[in-house]
């Protein structure tokens, strides 16, 4: 996908090191806010950010690897909701 230039910036940072994120449609504001929301729960949860630096890349990876296995047992539940193999 190219690069293209917008007059209008979705995010506007201030002097405060804050910003604004302007609306765009209804799907990505949902994910804006969800990726938001998640990480305020994991540093409520688990006292630490992903700005962390307690972690190699190999854990990192591990940490990934979980987060996928967990997805696909995710979508492998919905699909066999979807063709009515499993119920609710």
């Amino acid at each position: 996908m190219a690069s293209r230039d917008f007059d209008d910036k979705a995010i506007v940072y201030d002097e405060k090191n804050s910003r604004t994120i302007l609306k765009t449609d209804s799907i990505v504001d949902s994910i804006v806010d969800s990726f938001i929301d998640r990480a305020k729960f994991g540093k409520l949860k688990y006292n630490t950010d992903l700005d962390r630096l307690d972690l190699s890349l190999s854990d990192w990876l591990q940490h990934a690897i979980e987060e996928h296995m967990d997805a696909i047992l995710y979508l492998k539940k919905i699909k066999s909701i979807v063709d009515g193999k499993n119920k609710l």
